[in-house]
Order: C-alpha cells, then structure tokens, then sequence
C-alpha cells in the first residue's frame, strides 16, 4: 500500500520484441475486442456454456426488471436473459448480490443486455465473509465458491462510494467481489465510478479482494473506458492475481490527489489510472490488450503495481500501452512498478 520512491523513465518509447509463450493450457485465441490484439487464453478463462438454470423475463422487455435481475442473482446458477429480441437496458434500483451457498453465478447476456447503475447504485456485490449473504465458512476468504462470471454482457454508469468510510468497501463501483472466483468475459463497463478521494480506495468498475487459493481473476476480450475513481478507475485489488487478454482500457482516470500513503494536507489517491494494484505477492498479466488514453493524477497513468514485499511481478506480453498520463511519477511509460525485479516485457510497445 505504499509507494515510497518515485522513479520517472525519460524514454518516450520502450518498444520490445521476444519470442511470446502461450500460458500452460492455452487452447483457443479469444475475440477480443476492436483494436485488442488476439492471443490464446487458457481453457478455465473461457465463457461458460451449457443449459440456463434460469431466465430474467419472460419475452417482453418490460419484463427484465432490477428486481427480476436481483431475484435471478440471488437465486443463482447459469442466467440468461428473455428480453425480446431488440438490446435492452435494464435500470438497477438495487444491487444484485450474490449469496455465498451458491456455488456459481453467472450472468449471461447474449451481447445484447446491459445493466445500468444510474450512477447511484453499485450494480454486482458479492462477499464470502458477509454473514448477511450467508456465512458458509470460516475460513472465509479462501472458499472455492461462489464463483461469479460475467459474459457477454455491459454494465454501465454503476456508482459506490461516498458515502462509505472504508477504503475496502468504497471500490467497486460496478462489481465488488471479495472471496470464491470472479471472470470476466466478452463484457464491457462504461461509465463507472468510484469514491473520488482515499489513498488505497480503487475500482472504478471492479474491486476485487481475496480469491480463492490466490488464483487469477480472468479478464478476457472485454473493455474498460470512462471510469473515474480515486484510484484503478477501471480494475483495483489488494493482494489479488490478475490475467487479462484481449482487452481495452481507454480513458479512465484516477482522479485522487495526495498518492499514498497521503501527502500531508491531501486525503489521498490519484494513481493507476486503468489498473491500481497493491499488497505483497501477487501477479498481473496483460496479454493481448491495449492500454490507451488513461490517466492518473499521481503515478502510473496506466498500471499502478506495488508488491510491499517486492515479491510481485508482471508481465506484459504482445500489447499496447500509448498515450497514458502520469501526472505526478512513473518507472516506465505509464507504469509505476514496485516489484520483483523488473516488469518481463514481450512483443510489446510501451510508450
């Protein structure tokens, strides 16, 4: 949680070239999104497929409700979406939250439904160590399930955090998970924010602590822009892996002020402006993805990565990272790396 020096790389342009090893298990090139480069993805980062559990509507539009929306969540299992053939937007009055003896969630919506906070409301919650979700465990934050999958689907304008007093609870502004497994496929967030101030509050679209057994929370072809939060205004996480191919990140911006720990007389925050990373052993992939037109007012204007035990590490592998802001430091262009070693850049053009 503490960046305490500050290194700033002169160079306009790393640009760097080297044999790109497919991950153990890679099986299939994902459709990532326009402008991502394609790279295999290992099988377990797939979308999942098979018979719905259960359907939001009953054909018509009218019918897929916030309610409906939370009920299906809370219920669990594979959910798809009956909405009439034409995309839908479906206003959230709530936030959905996933109760800890389902064993999966997934949120299917046939590239055609998106889920819209309003600005006023988180949309996705899921917690293994609230007991108001159900306490199933306690060993609470390392529990194999839930599991929580998003495909094919857009979460838009969801919002959590003001009035929140905990650096923890106030990310997230489209999805909180803490504990079992999160994936992310084949989706898109727009719009999402978070608290505007705190030194370690992050996640404008997705805050994610604890999962289970320190596995990866996979995010693949999806796309992240416009998030505004104190910090990571399009990922954020403590002490979580990340491996994310095929994606989009684009204007996103950590509008805090202060770094962290804060600057005297400031409360804090400002960096990662896509991606804000910390705790102690941990790793990020970004594989195939482009990283453009982000910025942060204090230190890595498009990855944030500080592992205080210098046990950390990243990899960066056939993609893109241009045009991304650093304000205040960075140790590569648009990077500020706390870690182990230094970043393994492959194929890749950072500048």
């Amino acid at each position: 949680m503490r960046a305490k020096s500050v290194t700033t790389l002169t160079a306009l342009c790393v640009v760097i070239a080297g044999a790109l090893l497919a991950p153990a298990g890679a099986a299939v090139a994902a459709t990532g999104p326009r402008g991502a480069a394609h790279v295999p993805v290992p099988r377990q980062a797939r979308a999942v497929t098979g018979r719905a559990t259960r359907y939001v509507g009953d054909g018509a539009a009218s019918s897929c409700t916030s309610q409906a929306v939370v009920r299906a969540v809370a219920k669990g299992g594979l959910i798809r979406f009956h909405c009439g053939s034409a995309p839908v937007t479906i206003h959230m009055a709530a936030t959905a939250k996933v109760v800890n003896t389902s064993r999966r969630v997934v949120l299917d919506g046939g590239d055609k439904v998106t889920l819209d906070g309003g600005g006023t409301h988180r949309i996705l919650y899921m917690d293994t160590c609230d007991q108001r979700q159900t306490w199933t465990t306690s060993h609470c934050d390392d529990q194999a399930s839930p599991q929580l999958v998003l495909q094919h689907i857009t979460l838009a304008h969801g919002f959590n955090g003001d009035d929140m007093t905990s650096d923890e609870q106030g990310g997230g502004g489209a999805v909180y998970a803490r504990g079992g497994r999160l994936k992310i496929v084949d989706s898109t967030f727009v719009g999402n924010r978070c608290r505007t101030t705190g030194p370690d509050v992050g996640g404008g679209a997705v805050r994610a602590f604890s999962q289970y057994r320190n596995r990866p929370v996979y995010v693949v072809g999806s796309t992240f822009r416009g998030g505004r939060c104190s910090n990571g205004a399009a990922l954020s996480s403590i002490g979580v892996s990340w491996a994310v191919y095929n994606s989009v990140f684009r204007d996103n911006h950590a509008i805090g002020h202060g770094a962290n720990p804060a600057r005297k007389g400031t409360p804090g925050g400002g960096s990662g402006g896509a991606i804000y990373l910390d705790g102690n052993r941990f790793t990020l992939t970004l594989a195939g993805t482009r990283i453009t037109d982000n910025v942060a007012n204090e230190g890595g204007g498009a990855v944030f990565f500080v592992s205080n035990d210098r046990t950390g590490t990243m990899a960066v592998r056939r993609s893109t990272l241009s045009a991304n802001r650093s304000k205040g430091f960075q140790s590569y262009p648009g990077i500020y790396f706390l870690g182990h070693g230094r970043p393994r850049f492959s194929r890749s053009v950072v500048r």
